[in-house]
């Protein structure tokens, strides 16, 4: 089989704006194959840290002098900035957060607990990652609501014929990953959204592990909330993005309370700010928000679908090369998936894999990938997860299937 990457994507080029992939780790260079659970950070991401803390510190808003309006304004860019790359309709639709998991919980909180009774339904699949539970658990033991769990098959494909099924009058929300953090999964995401509209059911995806593979058009898709974070998409720690619907987001109340997010206080009452303000309460990530622009102006450069040709090629060379090592069996088979390559070998342990490769100065991730239930659907403990991102090679998957090969004498 024969395995092209498109004329249109200079890896080499990529590769070089990436200072840490550079360095060395136990004497070989670093092979970072650890992307699902943060990618590295290009240069202009690192320029635009230094730049707003060397040039801009300033808190944002309410000052009226240059630093602050300067800050305010680049603050406020990055904003626009992730309206256009997620095609939201608006500005005040964007909520800045210090995650995705912070988005999920800000939706289960203030949308989905005042909606619901004891009875209703919400609606989540198999394969969600914890910050897909969690949140909904708590807000179901709060309001006495079930929580309901479309099933997966022996690919890692939602039976979306049994996610029709659940969708029922008490169902208040579906909650789905866009893609899979554990198996790489891409959920049919529009279809999903039509059936529970078609029931007056709306929809949150979960894009923490899409975003930064494929495009996403969130008016297209038709979801409700959409939320993403910034350290998956070349971007920082600490900033997050939840997209919602403005009228959803008007009838929310807020999720946290303290500064910039009111309009007025006094000790009787107080009024909140206009969105997306309301939900953005105390001193912003400002440096984060900041660096998450330059993170999307250099993912847009790369442009996405090249980005999307350019790693489903890698996952099908990664996939094949890895079928030739005796005892490995991968873990999601998905016809419809991404830049995940998670497997067992027989009599190895995923945590002695993880020790063994990282001599070889491979790093991959080794674990339940904080997805537990999708670990027992497959009925294993854990898995080894190789995850690509736009700057891994062909090359760099053979040093990865070596040390595999290592792996295997070690134990016989």
């Amino acid at each position: 089989m024969t395995f092209v990457a498109p004329a249109v994507f200079d890896v080499a080029r990529i590769r070089a704006d990436f200072p840490i992939l550079e360095r060395t780790v136990r004497g070989k260079p670093l092979v970072y194959l650890d992307n699902a659970a943060t990618t590295q950070k290009p240069q202009p991401v690192l320029d635009a840290i230094a730049h707003y803390y060397t040039e801009l510190n300033a808190n944002v808003h309410r000052g009226v002098h240059e630093l602050s309006e300067r800050a305010t304004e680049a603050y406020e860019a990055a904003r626009s900035r992730v309206r256009t790359f997620f095609n939201a309709a608006d500005t005040h639709e964007i909520v800045f957060t210090r995650n995705a998991t912070e988005g999920i919980n800000l939706v289960a909180h203030s949308f989905a607990r005042p909606r619901l009774q004891a009875g209703d339904e919400v609606l989540i699949t198999a394969f969600e990652h914890h910050s897909n539970i969690v949140p909904w658990q708590l807000a179901c033991e709060a309001t006495g609501a079930r929580l309901r769990v479309a099933p997966i098959d022996d690919r890692g494909e939602l039976m979306l014929d049994e996610f029709e099924r659940l969708l029922g009058p008490r169902t208040k929300i579906a909650s789905v990953s866009h893609m899979s953090n554990a198996l790489g999964t891409i959920t049919p995401a529009r279809e999903i959204v039509r059936l529970a509209h078609a029931r007056g059911v709306p929809v949150l995806l979960d894009g923490s592990q899409a975003a930064y593979h494929m495009p996403v058009d969130v008016q297209a898709l038709g979801c409700d909330f959409y939320v993403a974070t910034g350290h998956k998409l070349y971007g920082p720690t600490g900033i997050g993005v939840l997209y919602g619907r403005t009228g959803h987001l008007d009838a929310m109340p807020p999720f946290l309370g303290g500064g910039d997010m009111i309009s007025s206080v006094t000790f009787e009452r107080s009024a909140w700010n206009v969105l997306p303000y309301k939900f953005e309460a105390g001193t912003p990530h400002i440096a984060g928000a900041i660096a998450l622009h330059a993170a999307l102006d250099y993912l847009t450069s790369a442009g996405l679908d090249a980005v999307s040709a350019y790693e489903r090629q890698l996952l099908d060379y990664g996939t094949a090369a890895l079928q030739d090592v005796p005892g490995l069996r991968i873990i999601g088979t998905a016809p419809e998936k991404a830049s995940i390559l998670s497997f067992v070998m027989d009599g190895v342990h995923p945590h002695d894999i993880g020790t063994i490769v990282d001599r070889e100065g491979v790093a991959i991730r080794t674990g339940h990938h904080c997805a537990q239930p999708v670990m027992e659907r497959f009925g294993v403990p854990a898995t080894a997860r190789a995850s690509l991102a736009m700057y891994n090679t062909r090359e760099e998957l053979d040093v990865l299937v070596r040390a595999l090969h290592r792996v295997r004498q070690v134990f016989g």
